[in-house]
């Protein structure tokens, strides 16, 4: 418990924002364009300071048994129920669904499938691109924020506090990217979404703070979810009132999860 008290949150937070950002902040200031060498590699850099710091902080802190339990959760899949499994790989499918069909029946016309399209067409190219999004993105990320830091701060503040505070920091990480031209970030400079890029991880936190504490802590259980929010993303473009739509589902999805479960520890043990 000492061990565990002195691998704190803030810690994390602070390498891995410093750590990142030492490998972000040039690539905004090369004035080069992603996908240049230069660029590209500062990009993957950063983001693998993430997880290298979560891991060397859980190897520095934890005892053996302590190691021992990181690692099997994320990797342990018995973790999780076949319920919790649906509710992991289904929300993001059926609020993208809503969404579009709401934009659809308001006279819009929802999403453009052309990236589905082209995994109809050619099916075989779906396996890299899922290897793809697996790996740069919800696996690394995830062995970090909800896989280290969320633990950390459950300790001192409830759930929901929680999921607000690694929502925000999970929101703010990416802030140098915004001036990486070539980036995600950087596209959506001028548009609604960049707007809602600053709304959505506070109600998916919650979301995933949810999932982890009713599946025994189950890293391997927000590592699918984040999956599955960046997946669909991918594959289809939601027109703008479809993604604000969209953000606003989330948001009722949080409320709802808040008012069922309970802010304290959004489990049905919380008054246990």
């Amino acid at each position: 418990m000492a061990s565990f008290k002195r691998s704190g949150p803030w810690l994390f937070l602070a390498l891995a924002y410093g750590l990142t950002w030492l490998f972000w902040i040039p690539a905004a200031l090369s004035g080069q364009a992603e996908p240049a060498p230069l660029v590209l590699t500062l990009h993957y850099l950063g983001g693998l300071a993430l997880p290298v710091v979560a891991i060397a902080l859980v190897f520095a802190t934890q005892d053996p048994k302590g190691q021992r339990d990181y690692w099997r959760r994320i990797f342990d899949t018995r973790r999780i129920s076949a319920g919790w499994y649906g509710v992991v790989l289904l929300t993001v499918p059926l609020l993208t669904a809503l969404a579009v069909s709401l934009d659809i029946a308001l006279g819009g016309h929802g999403a453009e499938p052309e990236a589905a399209a082209q995994f109809v067409a050619r099916p075989l190219a779906l396996l890299p691109f899922v290897l793809f999004m697996f790996v740069f993105g919800p696996l690394p990320e995830e062995i970090a924020w909800r896989g280290y830091a969320l633990d950390r701060l459950q300790a001192r503040w409830s759930a929901l506090a929680s999921s607000l505070i690694l929502g925000t920091a999970w929101t703010v990480w990416h802030l140098p990217l915004f001036f990486v031209q070539g980036t995600y970030q950087h596209g959506l400079w001028g548009t609604a979404s960049f707007w809602l890029f600053f709304v959505d991880k506070i109600p998916q936190s919650i979301a995933m703070t949810w999932v982890y504490n009713n599946t025994r802590c189950s890293t391997l259980s927000t590592i699918a979810l984040h999956f599955m929010v960046n997946f669909f993303g991918e594959l289809f473009n939601l027109s703008a009132r479809a993604e604000l739509a969209y953000n606003l589902l989330w948001i009722a999805a949080a409320i709802a999860i808040i008012l069922i479960w309970g802010p304290k520890t959004l489990t049905r043990k919380q008054n246990g």
